[in-house]
């Protein structure tokens, strides 16, 4: 004759149902709470990139200046300046009190932010993102 213990031991093989519903309950609220927190990570990198460069090239545009005694009109041509991955660099120049100066303005795609370095802001802050 076989004990009950020895039935339930042979019929219980794998998982019910609801032990699986909730194994997928809760990996779907940690992928909630999780993913808004990545894509935010993943946006304050972009506008780190930007304001990395706009500071990087507005430095290479100095020493532009030092080798051809005028501003460029074009980030391509700034010396040892190589913009990040996907970050997009644009050059104005501009007149600025008794002188010239210029204007650096990067962006990329997945940023949330834009930032302009102007090297004659007067009162405010040489560089801005916004």
């Amino acid at each position: 004759m076989r004990k009950a213990s020895d039935t339930s031991r042979h019929t219980s093989r794998g998982f019910t149902m609801i032990e699986l519903l909730v194994v997928v309950a809760i990996i779907g609220i940690l992928s909630a709470i999780a993913l808004p927190q990545y894509a935010a990570l993943r946006a304050r990198g972009y506008n780190s990139r930007v304001e990395s460069d706009a500071r990087n090239a507005s430095t290479s545009e100095e020493a532009y200046f030092v080798d051809n005694n005028v501003y460029s009109n074009n980030c391509a041509t700034l010396p040892d300046f190589k913009p990040s991955t996907g970050v997009t660099c644009s050059a104005t120049t501009k007149a600025c009190g008794t002188g010239s100066g210029f204007t650096i303005t990067t962006t990329h795609p997945q940023a949330t932010k834009t930032c302009t370095w102007d090297s004659c802001p007067g009162v405010a802050a040489n560089l801005t993102c916004a």
